[in-house]
This record gives C-alpha cells, structure tokens and sequence, in this order.
C-alpha cells in the first residue's frame, strides 16, 4: 500500500534567536502575525452548510431531506454505498478499496456488500482501469479508484484511447461505456512533495469524450459523484484529498444529483469575477472577504465543478457584467484549466473587459516538499490579483 509520507523531520529547519535558543519553524507553515496567508477555519467557513435549514432553503437539493454533518470521505461513502444498493451492475474497486482505502471513502463496503462487488485490485493503474473500461462495456458501472492522482500516468493509453473513444468508435451501433467512473485523490496538503501532491486535470481536459469534476464540498461530491455514476460517458473525479477530513458540513440523507456541466455562481458580486474550482476556492473567498473590505468593491465567485465539458456561458455572462476575471486553480499554471477559461473570455467577452485577465495558479515546477505551500495560490496572491485588476 502507497502510504502519505509525513517526514517532518524534513519540514523544520532550527533557527538561532539573539538569546541563543533555537526555535523550529516550518517552511511550509502561515507567517506569525499575517493578515492575509492565516489557516482556513473549515468548521465556520461560508462555502460550507452549517445548518439543516441552509441545504434545505438551497434548491440544488432534496427540499425536505433530512441531513446529517459529514465530511468530505464520508459524503464519498454515502454516496457509494447508495449506489451500490439500488444497482446491482455497480462495482467498486481499486488498491485497498476492500480495507477502506487510504482516505477510508470505501470503509464497510466490502463487509456490506462482498468481495464480488467490492474488491482489492493488484497495484497496477493501468490494469485497474482497463479492467473498468471492460466491466462498462458489458453492462456494468464500474466506479474504480486510482490510490492518488499521481500514479494515473501508466493509465492514460487507457483512458484517451479507449474510454475516451468508445462511443465514437462504436458510431451507429449505440455502444457505449456509461456508467465508468474513475475516482481519484488530487492536489496539495502541505507535505506530499513529488508524488503525492500533484493535480493532473488539464490532462485529461484536453481529451474529447472524457468528463472532468472536481467537488469543493461534501454535498457537492455527493450529488457530482452520483451523477457521474448516471451518466452515459466516462467521468474522472478528482477529489482534493485536503478536504477529505477538513471539509465538513450538512449533507442531505436522500440521493439527489447535481449537473455534470454547469458551472455555480456561489456569490454574486459586480466588480470583479474570480473563477476557480475545488479546494482553492476556499483560499479566494478568504481574498475576496479581505479585498472587498479594502476596496469597497463586491467580488462575484464562480464555482466551474466539471472542467470538461465547462459552462462557458455562466463565466462568459458573469465577465460581462463585471469586466474583470481573475482564474484560480492548485494545478501548474502552464496550459492549464485556466489558460482554457482566459482564452475563453477573450474571445467572447473582449469587448466587456476592463483590465487583462489574470491567473493564479501553480508554478511551472514540480512540487518541492519544503517548498510546497509556496508553490500553490495563496490568500495575498489572489488578493493581489484582484487589487491588479480594479488598479489597471
């Protein structure tokens, strides 16, 4: 089993004060007494429900469900295990999925559900996603989980010229590999280093065929993820695996699912649009809080959710009334997700823009352990972004 490696002895570098005591501090640690780059507060932040009644009043979901106050791991494990009972062609499997999985977003399944629907599969990223595409193409949904995101590369034959090209190939005979969901944990949490950090979503956004989420919250994943299971084309899930336990918020009881292909505006504003999706739209809405204090301007956040196929006509709508956009997104800057989106907004918002299109992103570099938190978008970068944009 891969295993997260926390090798703090590598984070702490000693430091001499005057007095002669050393005191340690870690690289990728908040700066004492900053304003902008401080830790988020998940348990009272606004992107989150923290009561019944918000999800309730929300008319993404179940009007009258009951909810229940879960994380993002155990919004995952509803989700799955709901899909399992009501359809028996749903399998579930992946390198210790059977134990729980790394993120434990598989616990007690297998004990529920046994080992011919629920199973360990040998380490092999490519065999396990072969494996997916063949169960699909008989009639089953097969929801397979690659361990981290990092280790999806061997599978890529795999996904772009198979999954990706199955219904296309087929032409008139109607085949098709719906119901083939691929789920894996992406992004930064601080300490991954080189191979457990990475977020490879503009990868497979280039590949016609494919469909490409990334939730931001538990109730979100639910709904995307279960609509995935629904859906007649192949869908990769990228779960930002630093909300698995930090995010955490009322998520109905009841199924529902939430649509593949449109974008969320979470808070309207007029003066400035910021884009982004997953985990980083935490760290903007903390920039937007700050730079709206500062500013007296009102910033409008637009959630993308699927990153391919995108709702351009909800960002395109937005950058019209506003005339700015600012792109945000943990993955490396360099033909990425938001290269896509600012282009998008040239060509159909031109006319509307008040200031260049700016873009926040990750370096063009890969990701150093002790250098990790500086390597992703923080608070002040995207604070100083928007500041750029109205100033222009």
């Amino acid at each position: 089993m891969r295993i997260l490696c926390r090798r703090t002895s590598l984070l702490f570098h000693p430091r001499r004060h005057h007095s002669g005591s050393t005191q340690t501090r870690a690289y990728s640690s908040h700066p004492p007494n900053a304003r902008l780059n401080v830790p988020i507060d998940y348990s009272t932040h606004p992107l989150l429900y923290h009561s019944s009644s918000a999800v309730q009043h929300d008319p993404k979901f179940p009007r009258d469900s009951s909810t229940s106050r879960l994380n993002f791991y155990q919004a995952i494990n509803g989700a799955l295990t709901h899909a399992l009972r009501t359809d028996d062609r749903v399998l579930l499997f992946g390198e210790d999925v059977a134990f729980g999985g790394v993120f434990r977003c598989s616990m007690n399944l297998a004990t529920e559900f046994g080992s011919e629907r629920v199973f360990n599969t040998p380490l092999s990223e490519q065999g396990i996603v072969g494996f997916a595409i063949g169960c699909a193409a008989q009639g089953m949904k097969p929801i397979a989980e690659i361990q981290f995101a990092d280790y999806v590369y061997p599978a890529f034959d795999q996904l772009v010229n198979e999954a990706a090209k199955w219904r296309y190939r087929e032409g008139s005979t109607g085949g098709n590999i719906g119901g083939l969901v691929i789920r894996m944990p992406c992004g930064s949490v601080g300490h991954g280093a080189l191979y457990h950090s990475q977020s490879p979503e503009a990868l497979f956004t280039h590949v016609p065929g494919l469909r490409v989420v990334m939730p931001r919250s538990p109730a979100q994943a639910k709904g995307l993820l279960l609509a995935a299971i629904a859906c007649n084309d192949p869908v990769i899930i990228l779960e930002p695996k630093i909300l698995y336990r930090a995010a955490v918020e009322q998520v109905p009881a009841e199924a529902y699912e939430l649509p593949l292909s449109e974008a969320e505006v979470i808070v309207k504003g007029k003066d400035v649009t910021v884009i982004s999706y997953g985990q980083p739209l935490y760290t903007c809405s903390s920039a937007i809080t700050a730079a709206e204090n500062d500013f007296d301007i009102s910033v409008e956040l637009i959630d993308l959710r699927s990153l391919y196929p995108w709702d351009r006509e909800t960002v395109l709508s937005s950058v019209r009334k506003t005339g700015r956009a600012v792109v945000v997104h943990e993955s490396m800057v360099n033909a990425g997700v938001g290269a896509e989106v600012a282009t998008t907004i040239q060509e159909g918002a031109f006319l509307s823009l008040e200031a260049p299109i700016q873009r926040v992103a990750g370096c063009a570099t890969h990701m150093g352990l002790i250098y990790e938190r500086f390597n992703v978008p923080d608070v002040t970068r995207i604070y100083d972004a928007i500041k750029k944009s109205i100033n222009f």
